[in-house]
């Protein structure tokens, strides 16, 4: 049993990769207007379900590519 509100959703651990890239896309999608406009509930909840859908495809992609031009000056000499 999980404490997964499913009003927000079916639970990051239950979509397919597909679904969940979907998934975090809207959300990134509706992010600014929710930040400027939502409720303090509404924004709480986007809030909580994009970090719960960031970690989850974090978990399935340690190794993601990073692309190097995204690093600041700084970090690009340390890696």
């Amino acid at each position: 049993m999980t404490d997964h509100d499913e009003s927000t959703g079916p639970a990051a651990v239950e979509l397919g990769d597909d679904d969940l890239l979907r998934e975090l896309e809207q959300l990134h999608r509706t992010r600014h207007e929710t930040f400027l406009h939502g409720s303090e509930s509404a924004l709480a909840h986007h809030t909580q379900r994009t970090k719960t859908l960031e970690e989850e495809y974090l978990r399935r992609n340690p190794g993601r590519e990073v692309d190097e031009e995204r690093l600041r000056a700084g970090r690009r000499e340390d890696s």
